[in-house]
């Protein structure tokens, strides 16, 4: 059997002699099971670094791999299964607003675009992150305007509106946070209204200052991250729950609203992401229990690129006759 690579998935890994008791050892020694990796047994063993959102430096996959491998780094392969294939030119001339952008999907979702020939506005509450972000894509096919702020605050909202001047092609609700899975009854007026302001009324907040501009041009695509927490009651805590499926309710008031203007407002609905959102450092004890049994049926990890290749899809010119479609993009999980 081949020596594994970092490129081979997770369940290559497992299922290999030599690679197989590395990972277990590894998972043991965080005090995690096997069963930890039933969801990213089709994402590459290099997936794990994004995953961990920093508890996993790159240096460990590197040991592991040099363990594998007798000490000797393998020439590495061609990566295996999906391959991100950037279309160029799809935004060509177009401004697009992407929220969350310094990070997981809605990074991804900004330089996609931008890497397709649009006018990114990046969006996020982090200054420093946006300038990184920026600096990655130095050189990219169009221009990057980084807007640091909060959209639950209105003086940012405002500042959003004016870095993309008077035409606005697209928009593409990205920020959101997590709950700490708590019933409703553990819930916190603090919590609820923090999630419900981020995930709800922000994204409101700036499609409604957005709305006049796309109107004006009898054009534009606005898609929303809703979440397989807004299919089902299964999949998180009370407030994200409540969050996006008034994420999903707005999506379709909207595009009933709005579609004889010639605007398109979609919403995708992730699944599992391997870099997703951060939850809080207290995570409900009650809520988790009873939730765990069914996030243990997610059937993959998605990528942040990949949840960005439904979205650019949705926002671009292709998904032309697409008005008020909640896609899941979940590997399946939502058939179950």
């Amino acid at each position: 059997m081949p020596r594994p690579r970092r490129e081979l998935g997770d369940g290559a890994w497992l299922d290999s002699e030599v690679g197989g008791p590395l990972v277990r050892g590894l998972l043991a020694a965080s005090g995690a099971g096997e069963e930890t990796l039933a969801p990213l047994r089709g994402l590459p063993l290099q997936q794990l670094v994004a995953l961990s959102q920093g508890q996993m430096p790159q240096s460990v996959v590197d040991d592991l791999v040099l363990q594998a491998n007798g000490g000797v780094a393998p020439e590495e392969s061609a990566p295996t299964g999906w391959v991100e294939k950037v279309t160029p030119g799809r935004f060509a001339g177009k401004t697009v607003i992407v929220t969350g952008a310094a990070s997981g999907i809605g990074r991804a979702t900004a330089s996609r675009v931008a890497r397709e020939g649009g006018r990114v506005i990046a969006v996020d509450i982090s200054a420093e992150k946006l300038d990184a972000f920026a600096a990655d894509l130095r050189g990219a096919a169009a221009e990057i305007v980084t807007v640091a702020g909060d959209i639950t605050a209105q003086e940012s909202v405002d500042a959003i509106v004016a870095a993309a001047g008077a035409r606005i092609d697209g928009l593409a609700n990205v920020a959101g946070i997590n709950d700490d899975f708590s019933p409703l009854h553990e819930t916190t007026d603090a919590m609820w209204e923090r999630v419900m302001g981020v995930n709800v009324t922000g994204a409101f907040t700036l499609t409604r200052a957005v709305l006049p501009a796309t109107i004006a041009a009898g054009a534009g695509s606005i898609v929303n991250i809703a979440s397989e927490a807004g299919l089902r009651g299964s999949a998180s805590g009370n407030a994200y729950t409540t969050s996006k499926h008034a994420v999903i309710g707005m999506t379709r008031s909207a595009a009933f609203m709005y579609g004889p203007d010639g605007i398109r407002v979609n919403a995708v609905a992730p699944g599992g992401v391997a870099t997703g959102i951060p939850f809080p450092p207290h995570v409900s004890e009650a809520g988790q229990a009873r939730l765990q049994p069914f996030q243990s049926s997610i059937p993959t990890l998605a990528t942040a690129e990949q949840l960005a290749a439904s979205i650019t899809f949705l926002l671009s010119d292709d998904g032309v006759n697409l008005n008020g479609v909640v896609l899941p993009s979940d590997g399946g999980w939502s058939v179950r």
